[in-house]
């Protein structure tokens, strides 16, 4: 109805609306998206959605308010995207012949914001986009750096003695890059669009847990821990964020250590689930359908029952010294909540403390290669490509340590010649998505057009993409040797 007004105001440089008397929005010219950003030609996009109280009446009264007479332009301030604010003068315009009343609402930028307000909202909007930009170039660069310092490290503490003096310090190095690793996650989860959020793979439970406690054992701590664990051999697989949800797996383990005395022990449990009907476990309310639970249980001091209903909280804690915010149980909840699980937590004074990890599941069972112990050589020929020549150098070193014939490409161009002069076949390519002039999956359609039985193991630092979900074996960098080797070996199974 009537939208061919708004077209024909197509090419005014003033935001034109075309909205009914309930305040819905039926059309916009390309100023007003510029103005108000692109919700504001989504279906159904109401004007109180851009509203902002100091305009004194709501949309419907100020569209209404027109059907008196017409008159001079009023003072309106709607929100643009990112919550920025700009001021105009609007003048509304019924228009008639329709079977329901429409309304034109164009905005004039007011005499104050035709100089300064539009000029410094555009000068912001660069200077974000600029520092985004930046925070993702470094995120990228700092995950490929930590790559290849946490692959050289995990494979020398594969190959090194258990009682070598030098273990200690590599393992503070391994854990001082982890860490690293997760501001580079979220310096690149800061700087991505929106819209480029996706779901993520399907992961397999079990082996993140049993990473977890190698990884503790490997550490030095202060107290003698028993690890217990009783994984369910034929476990659901579940999409979740690999690394978030190891943060808040490693939380709940450090506050379990935490928790025993000098000498104690932690067991871990991992169940399918099968909900037909809602169900609650304490705090954690779930609805019905296919669950994986992950269940962590100390015979530590336990919680005090006035403690127990606070223990989400943000910067509750009962712990003393500087470190402790109390963020940490708050940000486990936030993780998994997220996931669209839930957390519930039962507790006896004296008794210990059991976590239970709730996450949505596929009821499509996972292989548990690590806690089977698998093995990890192999002799097939590997084609590794990346931008980043450290990273070449720390794959060739990790798969041909364990026997594979490694061969290596700085682009997606010089992968193809290997491919086209290769006197044996190549078995599998691992790729960089991210490369300058031919990126990785421009050259997983080249490969699966020339080479059709090559497997192929994409990697990246950002989230993995929906379209990889399925169709490619995916490595979220940065990643281990261990990670690295597990991976290949999935790609080739």
């Amino acid at each position: 109805m009537k939208s061919e007004v708004v077209q024909g105001l197509s090419n005014a440089s003033w935001p034109v609306l075309l909205a009914d008397g309930a305040g819905v929005i039926h059309g916009a010219n390309p100023a007003a998206i510029r103005a108000l950003g692109e919700a504001v030609a989504q279906p159904g996009a109401m004007l109180a959605a851009f509203w902002f109280p100091e305009n004194n009446s709501s949309p419907v009264e100020f569209l209404a308010r027109s059907e008196r007479g017409p008159g001079a332009g009023t003072a309106l301030k709607l929100k643009g995207d990112g919550g920025r604010s700009g001021n105009w003068q609007a003048c509304v315009c019924p228009l008639p012949d329709s079977a329901q009343k429409r309304y034109l609402l164009q905005l004039l930028p007011s005499a104050e914001a035709k100089t300064s307000a539009s000029d410094s909202s555009l000068a912001q909007k660069q200077k974000l986009d600029c520092a985004l930009q930046l925070a993702r170039t470094v995120s990228l660069d700092f995950n490929n750096a930590l790559t290849s310092i946490l692959g050289h490290t995990s494979l020398i503490l594969s190959k090194i003695e258990t009682g070598s003096p030098w273990r200690t310090s590599l393992v503070e190095v391994e854990k001082s890059a982890a860490r690293a690793a997760e501001i580079a996650n979220d310096l690149g989860t800061f700087s991505r669009p929106e819209k480029e959020n996706r779901l993520q793979a399907t992961g397999n439970l079990n082996q993140l847990l049993q990473r977890n406690v190698e990884m503790f054992k490997s550490a030095k701590l202060e107290k003698d821990v028993t690890w217990t664990m009783h994984f369910e051999r034929r476990l659901y697989g579940s999409r979740f964020d690999e690394a978030k949800l190891q943060q808040a797996l490693v939380k709940i383990m450090e506050n379990s250590i935490d928790a025993l005395p000098p000498r104690g022990s932690i067991t871990l449990h991992t169940r399918n689930l099968d909900l037909t009907q809602p169900t609650q476990d304490r705090n954690a309310q779930l609805a019905a359908g296919a669950y994986v639970c992950a269940e962590i249980t100390d015979d530590g001091c336990g919680i005090e029952p006035d403690v127990l209903p606070r223990i989400f909280e943000p910067f509750f804690t009962t712990k003393r010294g500087g470190k402790h915010r109390g963020l940490g149980l708050a940000w486990v909840y936030g993780i998994v909540t997220n996931h669209g699980g839930g957390v519930a937590v039962s507790s006896q004074p004296g008794s210990g403390t059991s976590v239970r990890v709730y996450l949505p599941a596929d009821k499509k069972l996972v292989r548990d290669d690590v806690a089977s112990g698998q093995d990890l050589t192999g002799n097939q020929t590997i084609l590794m490509v990346d931008d980043e020549d450290l990273l070449l150098t720390m794959g060739e070193t990790v798969l041909s340590s364990f026997g594979y014939k490694v061969l290596t490409a700085n682009s997606g161009q010089k992968a193809l010649d290997i491919i086209s002069k290769a006197e044996r076949p190549i078995d599998l390519v691992i790729t960089d998505l991210v490369m300058p002039n031919m990126s990785g999956r421009e050259l997983v359609e080249h490969v699966r057009r020339v080479s059709p039985a090559t497997r192929v193991l994409s990697s990246s630092g950002y989230v993995r993409p929906a379209e990889e979900q399925e169709h490619t074996a995916y490595l979220q960098k940065p990643f281990t040797s261990q990670d690295l080797l597990l991976k290949v070996k999935q790609a080739l199974a």
